[in-house]
């Protein structure tokens, strides 16, 4: 069953609470952990959502006070209303709803369960830890097996049901057809998991849209995994037959596999943030932040005079730091290719770096952060492919989206005069 249900106003926040405690056996494993400090309050939040954790603490209450009898006061700890209170989380605090309890004597008595989360908001071991964070929660098919077996839904069925549900999506991401789409840029990234490497890339049509167009298992250094990439891009309806700007992290296994799939004559920009990252890697602290801030004025200027002072920056460093003065030379044309072409500023920077795939990127982080253990490639796969798609659903259009039509003017005369000189050849 697939039916979502939504909390929409207090009242209904009020009855779900009155509902949710009076079910108390699906709740008295997760109260019983809280008490143990094995469940960190902010899962658990996440999971069962905040009226949840208002009935914990109503059973925490009733553990104590007996049921909640109206016009009735017994026993020497009695109902004493409700006030608020408040749940310092890992990131954030939240405001519950909590019942107040006086014992006749001695005055007002704490809800175990209240003191335990303000004593263990984030400590002990996880129950509960969310699949796809971000995405809603309000399924159980969304939720970690062991935290679906605390509420009474088997373990396996759970797992069997996530299975499933991912492999689905992932036939259905590996059917996607372009053919109708004529995406014009197409950056390439990679993302690491554990000891996996996984590259995607994402493409921008004409009118802006960004599309997640594949992803494959393997590091971009791997001329051989990048070639499968593309291949199966082109499978799927990203011909060779129209010039396209590719931007890349820089991996030279990378820009030959372009070449061998799509052609040379392809304009290629080169990540200037993987750039600088890069030629930081190969010099001490003390000299970083004043090459950075020359490569950073350098890529402000025109092609020419931006290549030139980067030139006179690998000499200056190639005697002290010759690995860098390499690096910074390595595919020095490639980061100017947009500069090249005159593009409008607005688009131009959106163009300069693979800063748009990274941006799913991070979205993927958030929504895979809490997976301990990667067993293998195809489970990497699984989570990246349902995680990408789940983020691509965010998208917006590409910054400067107005002004496309001038780098599809460009690509579309270079290939005309691409054409007419092997026309002129072949003659």
């Amino acid at each position: 069953m697939s039916t979502d249900y939504q909390i929409v106003d207090r009242a209904d926040k009020a009855e779900l609470t009155k509902f949710l405690s009076k079910q108390g056996q699906f709740l008295l494993p997760l109260l019983d952990s809280i008490l143990t400090a094995e469940t960190a309050v902010d899962e658990v939040i996440d999971v069962v959502g905040r009226s949840a954790i208002e009935a914990i603490l109503m059973l925490s209450a009733q553990e104590l006070a007996g049921q909640k009898h109206q016009g009735k006061r017994t026993g020497d700890i009695r109902w004493h209303g409700k006030q608020m209170g408040l749940i310092p989380l890992a990131r954030q605090k939240i405001r519950v709803l909590k019942p107040r309890l006086r014992h006749k004597d001695k005055g007002e008595i704490n809800i175990p369960a209240y003191e335990a989360m303000l004593a263990n908001s984030v400590l002990g071991q996880r129950l509960v830890a969310v699949l796809m964070r971000g995405i809603s929660t309000r399924s159980y098919k969304e939720v970690l097996p062991d935290m679906a077996e605390t509420v009474g839904v088997s373990k396996s069925s759970v797992s069997r049901e996530f299975i499933e549900a991912t492999e689905k999506q992932m036939k259905a991401f590996a059917q996607r057809n372009f053919a109708d789409k004529d995406i014009l840029i197409i950056f390439i990234d990679g993302i690491i998991f554990g000891n996996f490497h996984i590259i995607a890339s994402v493409g921008v049509d004409t009118q802006g849209y960004k599309h997640v167009l594949g992803l494959v298992e393997g590091a971009s250094e791997n001329a051989a995994v990048v070639k499968d990439l593309l291949e199966d891009m082109v499978a799927r309806g990203i011909n060779p037959g129209r010039r396209r700007l590719f931007v890349i992290d820089g991996s030279k296994a990378l820009r030959a596999a372009i070449d061998a799939v799509y052609g040379s004559d392809n304009p290629v920009q080169r990540c200037r943030t993987h750039k600088i990252a890069n030629v930081m890697n190969h010099l001490p602290k003390n000299t970083r932040d004043q090459v950075k801030m020359v490569m950073k004025a350098a890529y402000r200027l025109d092609a020419d005079e931006g290549i030139k002072r980067l030139e006179q920056q690998a000499r200056q460093l190639e005697i002290l730091h010759p690995s860098a003065a390499a690096s910074l030379r390595e595919g020095l044309q490639e980061t100017f290719t947009v500069r090249r072409i005159g593009l409008p500023a607005m688009l131009a920077r959106s163009l300069h770096t693979t800063n748009i795939i990274e941006s799913p990127y991070s979205g993927v982080r958030i929504k895979t952060r809490r997976v301990c253990r990667w067993r293998d490639g195809t489970m990497v796969l699984r989570w990246a492919t349902i995680a990408l798609l789940a983020t691509e659903q965010h998208f917006r259009r590409v910054s400067g989206h107005a002004q496309l039509w001038m780098l599809q003017s460009y690509l579309d005369q270079q290939k005309e005069e691409t054409e007419l000189a092997q026309s002129k050849k072949a003659g």
